[in-house]
């Protein structure tokens, strides 16, 4: 995609400011204002509308108490992320450039692979999602509400002919959104904040579906795709210009990604909580699919509660969907060196989705198998991560300590177990 000559002057004054703050070593949120952008981008990631299926689903079930299972996810998203942005910024390359520099081509060549998979499966879910979000709330046909939303996920991403700044102020406007509509949930359902407080922190695993359940919730939250976007989005956009440069820039950008982090994990909270007082506290434990939630939503909590759902569920799978492009945009170019067209890429991620409601298959079936799929992926891009973060001679001052790379590496491990046991659960092996 060309940048315009708006586009350079927009960018020139973005660069602008943030270099005054570096001069000036400047601090607190006056200074983090010209690097907010890029964690908010990959924060729409971990509200994506395979999150939604999983949250009510546990919410429905089992109440508030897999709650800490969220927080755990979103601990481990801002420690992944931040290495992710870090590696960016410390090397000016994102993480496929790398792995095509240092990797044999077979490795490279299936990285890649897996990686486009990831990226196809991902957008399966968010444009499911966006999809469905049309259907119900403008009774729009499901296959008619697929189309629109590939065209309105274009004309997102044709911000980014305006510059970095204009693109990244949507995406971050859309995840406020998302978080005012959740709000509103909650003054809603009125759940009770005990048994958030208690359930935020105390572990619990009563039988095997609420294994797979927490398993899932996890997987539909660190992306694979997003671990490789970051990268991207840092790698270029403000230029350490010296070592020192270096250090304040990953400061402001650790800052960035907590607070953007920290929003999406309350999103997903929330969607968890309000499930548990909707559903679970009136008896309704069934709750599997959106469209029952939507449906259940509505003599419960009444209209208006089951139309704000409906919103927020529509800003995540435009904003995802438009993510989720950039980030296969970002993974071609860095694992083979060239790209396709942009609209390409757009019909070319649409079309799984098209066969899915042409056949029509069950939409959350469908974002659950996605899910399996991102699973499967999940565990190459942090590994790659954790590889190239420890390396002094890659990374130079922004290398890992020694801890921060056994928290990554156990984190990988992780995982990868956790993905182990949910890819067995798919296939009716009992944990």
């Amino acid at each position: 995609m060309g940048i315009s000559v708006n586009a350079s002057s927009s960018e020139h004054k973005a660069v602008n400011r943030a270099r005054k703050v570096l001069n000036q070593r400047k601090r607190g949120l006056r200074g983090l204002l010209p690097f907010i952008g890029p964690a908010f981008i990959a924060a729409v990631a971990y509200v994506d509308p395979g999150n939604y299926a999983t949250n009510i689903q546990s919410g429905s079930q089992f109440g508030y108490r897999l709650l800490w299972v969220v927080v755990l996810a979103n601990l481990m998203a801002i420690f992944i992320q931040r290495l992710s942005a870090k590696l960016g910024i410390a090397t000016g390359k994102n993480l496929p450039e790398l792995c095509r520099a240092y990797f044999p081509a077979p490795v490279n060549i299936g990285l890649w692979v897996f990686a486009e998979v990831a990226a196809m499966a991902t957008d399966l879910a968010e444009f499911l999602g966006a999809s469905l979000g049309l259907n119900l709330l403008f009774h729009i046909p499901l296959l008619v509400a697929t189309v629109i939303t590939g065209i309105g996920t274009y004309l997102i991403l044709m911000l980014d002919r305006f510059g970095f700044r204009p693109l990244e102020r949507f995406i971050t406007a859309m995840i406020v959104l998302m978080g005012v509509c959740y709000l509103a949930e909650t003054i809603v359902s009125r759940p009770s904040f005990q048994q958030i407080a208690v359930h935020s922190v105390v572990p619990w695993l009563g039988n095997s579906q609420a294994v797979m359940l927490a398993v899932g919730v996890i997987g539909a939250t660190v992306m694979p795709h997003v671990v490789y976007l970051h990268s991207g989005l840092t790698q270029q956009r403000i230029r350490p210009r010296n070592d020192d440069e270096k250090i304040q820039i990953n400061r402001f950008s650790t800052k960035e990604i907590i607070i953007a982090l920290v929003l999406a994990g309350l999103i997903n909270m929330s969607m968890m909580y309000m499930a548990a007082a909707a559903f679970h506290a009136t008896g309704h434990t069934d709750i599997a699919d959106i469209q029952t939630a939507y449906r259940t939503l509505t003599p419960l909590l009444g209209p208006a509660a089951s139309a704000v759902f409906l919103v927020s569920l529509l800003t995540s799978g435009f904003s995802s969907s438009a993510v989720g492009t950039m980030a296969g945009q970002v993974i071609m170019q860095g694992f083979v060196g060239f790209t396709i067209p942009l609209w390409v890429r757009r019909v070319a991620t649409m079309i799984p989705t098209v066969i899915v409601v042409w056949m029509g298959l069950d939409p959350t079936r469908t974002l659950v198998v996605s899910q399996v799929i991102l699973s499967l992926v999940l565990p190459m891009p942090i590994f790659s991560l954790v590889y190239f973060t420890h390396r002094r001679d890659i990374m130079g001052v922004l290398a890992n300590r020694r801890i921060t790379s056994l928290i990554a590496a156990f984190i990988a491990v992780l995982v990868l177990v956790l993905n182990i046991t949910l890819i067995l659960g798919a296939f009716g092996v009992q944990i």
